[in-house]
């Protein structure tokens, strides 16, 4: 049975939750606070690669970039989940696959907005885009949003504390245990976008600890199956009159 995989009502239900008064404020917060923190370095250090290198890859990829996938996946369909007023959403004739990656677009159009743009402006800040620093972690920040969305949404669909674990995924696994333990950078989504920086920048300006094949790999099967998975749990759950 075919079904279409976007469903605008389901879309503007999700996009008016994710940008409720809250939400919104995190949101918007977080890309100020590196365009502010740009600017003042600008204007201390003047345009340097090493600086723009740190900023980009240690703020915006490694911290604001994830925070927000945070923010957006598991907002998308955490809060219907637990409030119990997704059985109004499901008891609808509309396909729970549809649900599932209507709410993951929204959820990667929000992230790509309030992440991948402002790094592409914080590069331009910081050296002008020189050694393509900027595009490169822009594009960094645009695949791990996608990745991140995938994830933390289906996080949103298997546990009442979606926010806690992205965040320990986020700042424990990723920033903590991935500088210490060299096996974790290989299941860290900012490793796999920093080698897609690493081959967009010029030669040498990014490092990566993935090597770009088995990232690319990574970057297309695990939001796919992040998005499957979602799905299937989504089926599982039944509204009152259901067989």
């Amino acid at each position: 049975m075919s079904y279409a995989i976007y469903h605008p009502t389901v879309a503007r239900l999700t996009y008016r939750g994710l940008l409720g008064r809250r939400r919104a404020a995190i949101l918007f917060a977080l890309p100020a606070l590196l365009l502010v923190l740009c600017v003042a370095v600008r204007m201390l250090t003047g345009a340097d690669d090493d600086t723009a290198r740190t900023v980009l890859g240690g703020f915006a990829v490694a911290t604001m970039v994830p925070l927000i996938g945070v923010i957006a996946g598991t907002g998308a369909i955490g809060p219907e989940i637990d409030d119990g007023s997704v059985v109004y959403l499901l008891s609808k004739p509309v396909p729970r696959p549809t649900v599932i990656v209507t709410k993951l677009l929204v959820a990667i159009g929000v992230s790509v907005t309030f992440s991948a743009l402002p790094t592409l402006m914080a590069g331009f800040l910081l050296n002008g885009n020189s050694q393509n620093l900027a595009v490169a972690y822009a594009l960094a920040a645009a695949v791990a949003s996608v990745a991140y969305s995938a994830v933390f949404l289906l996080l949103g669909t298997v546990t009442r504390h979606a926010v806690i674990a992205g965040l320990v995924y986020a700042l424990v696994w990723e920033s903590l245990l991935g500088g210490l333990i060299s096996g974790a950078r290989t299941l860290s989504v900012k490793e796999w976008a920093l080698a897609v920086a690493e081959r967009t920048a010029a030669d040498g300006a990014v490092s990566a600890q993935v090597g770009l094949p088995l990232a690319v790999t990574l970057l297309v099967v695990v939001p796919a199956a992040a998005t499957w998975y979602a799905a299937r749990r989504l089926r599982a759950l039944t509204v009152a009159g259901e067989e």
